[in-house]
């Protein structure tokens, strides 16, 4: 694999980088000590500009090219965060914060987006200004939509925008994209069912919630069924049904159901929006029940442009010799807000055949450091090209 020289010389470095933010794993929009660090970093390594802060902790370093008669300005974006979930790897740089684990593999990210910046803060051989972002909170806190709320684009002038994420089962140091919609938008619900509890012997004197919600939790497939066109995606999961009782002989008053819609349509997402407090109003009302939904919007869908995924692939091609067209993704993004703001593209960094992301078994595979580097540091070559 065809990498940098640079970064195979710092490869160990960065590699050291890596498993410290894994020791100190920290969640959502508490990346104190990680924002720290990478400010601290960005000044050691020469950035123009370090700004901190964003979004609570996120950090921005402006690196200036040799030139900047081009004007243009492109971000380059890791997420910080880490994961509630105990580790299991036995490692020795595993957590050593009870209940938090770096179970997604943002601190690979994070450490190659620095040693990326290392890089580029040496040679500067580009003519425009990257700004390198690391964002916390992307799992669940929405860290990139308060980023971009808080004028991330606008302050620095980014033009266009790329991510990059490890991918469990993909060869290790090899990337896959797609462009157009990628990773789906991922909303939750929330249903209460309210009944009349009573004795479990005298059903009939009783208006059952757990029944009602049992037969919600199968109507609810139906609208995926015979309400989304076959040629559409979209997976609806109840994940949660609760009631208030814990006891063998009583019909609870109300139940509880949780779940999860991922769609990678707008008008399918908005479609199931309406249907399925349609649904279960109409169904609970068949059993004199009364169902209220409240729908909890989340990440948006992460699309792609076209134009960017092509420079994407060529510069994967660059360091990989190749791109592979990636699956679509039904799982949560919020680089889809910085994509919804401006154009750009997320591309995927083999893992190699290691655990799933989100498992308190995974592993970042410390292999992929140049890969990923080379790449970061390729796309501003070829998007900021200096001049002759």
């Amino acid at each position: 694999m065809p990498v940098r020289n640079r970064f195979a010389e710092l490869h160990d470095e960065i590699a050291a980088w890596r498993r410290d933010l894994h020791a100190h794993p920290e969640l959502l929009f508490d990346c104190h000590r990680t924002a720290r660090l990478v400010a601290e970093r960005l000044r050691a390594f020469g950035c123009d500009e370090v700004v901190e802060g964003i979004a609570t902790t996120g950090v921005v370093g402006v690196i200036r090219g040799r030139s900047t008669a081009s004007g243009r300005t492109i971000g380059l974006r890791a997420d910080m965060d880490a994961l509630p979930i105990i580790e299991a790897t036995g490692l020795a740089h595993a957590s050593t914060v009870a209940g938090r684990m770096h179970a997604c593999g943002h601190d690979g990210h994070t450490a190659m987006l620095l040693g990326a910046a290392r890089y580029l803060a040496e040679t500067r051989a580009f003519d425009g200004t990257v700004a390198v972002i690391f964002q916390p909170a992307e799992e669940g806190g929405a860290g990139g939509r308060v980023m971009v709320e808080e004028g991330l684009m606008d302050r620095f002038g980014i033009a266009e925008v790329y991510g990059m994420h490890n991918m469990p089962g993909l060869p290790a140091g090899q990337f896959a994209i797609r462009p157009g919609p990628f990773v789906a938008a991922t909303d939750q619900f929330e249903i209460v069912v309210e009944g009349r509890g009573g004795h479990a012997a005298k059903p009939h004197e009783t208006i059952d919630p757990t029944l009602v919600g049992a037969q919600l939790v199968v109507a609810m497939q139906a609208i995926v069924a015979r309400n989304v066109d076959p040629v559409q995606h979209a997976v609806v999961s109840v994940t949660s049904f609760r009631t208030e009782s814990e006891a063998f002989n009583v019909i609870p008053e109300r139940a509880t159901l949780r779940g999860t819609v991922r769609t990678l349509d707008r008008r399918v997402r908005d479609d199931i929006a309406r249907r399925l407090p349609a649904l279960a109003a109409g169904l609970a009302a068949a059993f004199g029940a009364r169902a209220v939904v409240d729908w909890r919007p989340g990440y948006p869908v992460m699309a792609n442009s076209p134009e960017a995924t092509a420079h994407a692939v060529a510069v994967a091609g660059t360091v990989a010799g190749g791109c592979a067209e990636a699956p679509l993704v039904m799982g949560g993004e919020d680089f889809s807000y910085m994509l919804e703001a401006r154009p750009g593209a997320m591309i995927l960094i083999g893992n190699g055949d290691t655990a799933m992301v989100h498992s308190a078994a995974y592993e970042f595979d410390d292999a992929i450091i140049p890969a990923g580097c080379s790449w970061w540091a390729g796309m501003v070559e070829a998007r900021l090209p200096a001049s002759a």
